[in-house]
């Protein structure tokens, strides 16, 4: 009986051949990447019943429509899903609604995504247990819609210079939110064009005078009934974008809005009626949200790419081009070294990431729980470290998405293969949630401030122990892995060290140290790169230790071998900067990569099969689960609209030329 359980009569025969070479059982693969059999088994119960619910939820390709339309269509299927979703599925679980929502809707987005992703965790998280019980369900059932309104139009990560005001009236017992100039207008928040009735609003706190800073609140900005702006709101759409173009991010501005008192988000600060402010016990306690989005973006991205290399991989597989040796038969693209050396790297990046993803989840549900007991101790250690994990993780996504459609061709360009759509979906979030050269340098700081801890003999956290020598991180039970690691951690040590040395340097020579941080910001990010680098290969290579099935460890062990390599390459230059390792040991690095390739091949096609994704989720003729792209990908072009006769572009502009002749 073949390993590979996703083999069907009737097939690609070059696709069915890749899935009898299966070295391991792709359901025991499966259960290893969705994080358990329960989970597994949920995922798949949930994608059945949506199947028996197709007619709510199918649509001709998105690719075919206006961007209205679109709307339109993703808004549709949104209402079918909130009057059915109940039935068969937990709406308080926030993972199992982002399945079925990128199950349903798709990458390109939809009008409750920042609903889902940023506004009902933020009531979760920021939110009393009063405004809880009274705005968390309606929310949840989507008879509220909200979206997360921070960015202005003249200011993003720079939150200290967000100028939206919400100063408090003693007297009406209320906060009067206000639009004080043009750059002070929120600009881009998801779902803000059309759709929302509300917004957690984040403004500066105004109470006698006295800015308290950032602070969120609980805006209601349309009527329910009418969907007509409330008096006071100017609200509308910032029209098209690089992509994501089901989502109608938008604008907001008020004038002199009043809200009750209570709608601020009173969890962690708190003004009663005389206006009497009472701090958080952390400073930083209103990150909780930004920590769990960023733990969810990190998810999202690995999901991406999984399906990028589904996609590319499977396509390889099937499509012959060219010849090794002149005469022979044309080869499976997959069968070049070039086209593996394309897409394998990107397949271990997804265990990788996802990887991450669960053990900054799990970190981030432990600090919130640490700080609803007043204990904020690794809040500042997590936050840094989610500025990293997301500035890396979606570049580096982003790039492999790209990779995998330019190793697809021509074909690979064309909306069918649904890779452009997955670029667009995944490169947005190397600007959203902090754009990442700032989220880098966020990450630098705090490394400036332990390589300063290193240089005064003072403890250091686990995170960063490794400036101090060979930290007690490295802990695989694998000595090819531990010695490959400590590259990583040499890497990091040196980029983080020469750069505070630099900085210190300068500030030897008067210049201030904010001058002196700046001056050398390049390698500070470069350090920061390091840095996460490190604790994602650390993750990923203890995870091997978790996999008790001897197949699938056999796998996983090549993927990790592949990615410690192929990133350690990707630094190489730091490997033989002061003679820590010769040309020679990097070359072999670059041997064990080409190994690795060779081992991976035969299995690629089953892992891919491994990651369960169906052909309505994959949206992709290239990508489909039974390998029949070139009578799909003709079917698929039937339906574009230009194919209908009597245009107006032909009958008005073409037909009046071409008479003339």
């Amino acid at each position: 009986m073949p390993l590979n359980k996703y083999i069907q009569d009737g097939d690609n025969q070059d696709l069915t051949n890749e899935r009898f070479k299966a070295t391991f059982d792709t359901e025991h693969l499966a259960t290893v990447y969705h994080g358990g059999e329960e989970k597994l088994k949920k995922l798949r119960h949930i994608r059945n019943e949506i199947t028996k619910r197709g007619h709510l939820f199918d649509s001709i390709p998105s690719a075919h429509r206006t961007r209205a339309e679109k709307i339109e269509d993703v808004s549709r299927k949104l209402k079918n899903l909130m009057e059915t979703v109940s039935d068969f599925a937990d709406v308080t679980d926030n993972l199992d609604m982002v399945a079925i929502i990128r199950d349903v809707m798709g990458v390109d987005g939809f009008p409750l995504a920042l609903h889902t992703l940023m506004f009902v965790p933020t009531l979760q998280n920021q939110a009393d247990d009063e405004q809880i019980e009274e705005w968390l369900m309606e929310a949840i059932q989507g008879k509220i819609i909200g979206t997360y309104a921070q960015t202005e139009l003249g200011h993003g990560t720079n939150l200290s210079a967000i100028e939206t005001t919400a100063t408090f009236d003693k007297s009406t017992d209320e906060f009067v939110i206000h639009t004080p100039t043009t750059t002070a207008t929120k600009w881009w928040p998801g779902g803000l064009g059309t759709s929302c009735t509300h917004v957690v609003l984040v403004a500066n706190l105004i109470i006698d005078l006295k800015n308290y800073g950032l602070h969120p609140f609980f805006v209601p900005i349309r009527d329910r009934n009418t969907y007509l702006p409330l008096s006071g709101i100017s609200v509308g759409d910032i029209g098209s974008k690089m992509g994501v173009n089901c989502v109608d991010n938008g604008f907001l501005a008020f004038v002199n809005y009043r809200i009750p008192r209570r709608n601020m988000l009173m969890k962690h600060s708190k003004v009663s009626k005389d206006g009497s402010y009472t701090a958080p016990p952390h400073p930083k306690a209103a990150y909780t949200t930004m920590l769990y989005v960023r733990s969810e973006l990190i998810l999202h991205q690995s999901c991406y790419l999984a399906m990028a290399m589904a996609i590319s991989i499977r396509y390889s597989a099937v499509r012959r081009q060219g010849e090794i040796k002149a005469g022979t038969q044309e080869v499976q693209i997959l069968d070049y070294q070039t086209q593996q050396y394309r897409l394998f790297p990107g397949l271990a990046r997804v265990f990788a990431y996802v990887t991450a993803a669960a053990t900054v989840s799990a970190m981030t549900e432990s600090c919130i729980k640490d700080l609803s007991h007043g204990n904020s101790d690794v809040l500042a250690d997590l936050h840094a470290l989610s500025c990293g994990l997301k500035a890396v993780v979606t570049h580096q996504a982003s790039q492999s998405i790209d990779q995998a459609r330019q190793a697809c061709g021509g074909h690979g360009y064309s909306d069918a293969s649904y890779l452009p759509s997955l670029y667009t979906s995944s490169v947005g979030a190397c600007t959203y949630e902090g754009e990442n050269m700032v989220m880098l340098l966020q990450l630098a700081r705090y490394l400036m401030k332990a390589a300063t801890k290193k240089d005064e003999g003072a403890a250091l956290t686990p995170l960063v122990a490794y400036l101090g020598g060979k930290s007690d991180q490295i802990s695989t039970g694998n000595d090819k892995f531990a010695k490959l690691l400590s590259h990583f951690e040499h890497i990091a040590r040196r980029r983080v060290m020469h750069a505070y040395r630099q900085m210190i340097e300068e500030e030897q020579h008067g210049v201030e140290r904010d001058y002196a941080f700046a001056n050398h910001s390049v390698d500070w990010a470069k350090a920061a790169r390091a840095h996460t680098k490190l604790f994602i290969a650390n993750g990923f290579a203890a995870r091997v230790q978790t996999i008790s099935d001897d197949a699938v460890r056999d796998v996983f062990t090549t993927l990790v071998e592949l990615y410690l390599c192929y990133e350690l390459m990707e630094m190489a230059a730091d490997l033989t900067a002061d003679g820590y390792l010769s040309e020679a040991d990097v070359q072999q690095l670059r041997v064990q990569i080409y190994e690795s390739l060779k081992k991976i091949r035969p299995n690629a096609v089953s892992i891919v099969d491994s990651f369960d994704l169906c052909d309505r989720e994959l949206r992709s003729v290239l990508g489909r689960r039974d390998g029949h792209v070139y009578e799909n990908l003709y079917k698929w072009a039937q339906l574009s609209p230009l194919n209908q006769k009597n245009l107006p572009h032909v009958e008005k502009y073409l037909k009046p030329m071409t008479s003339k002749l």
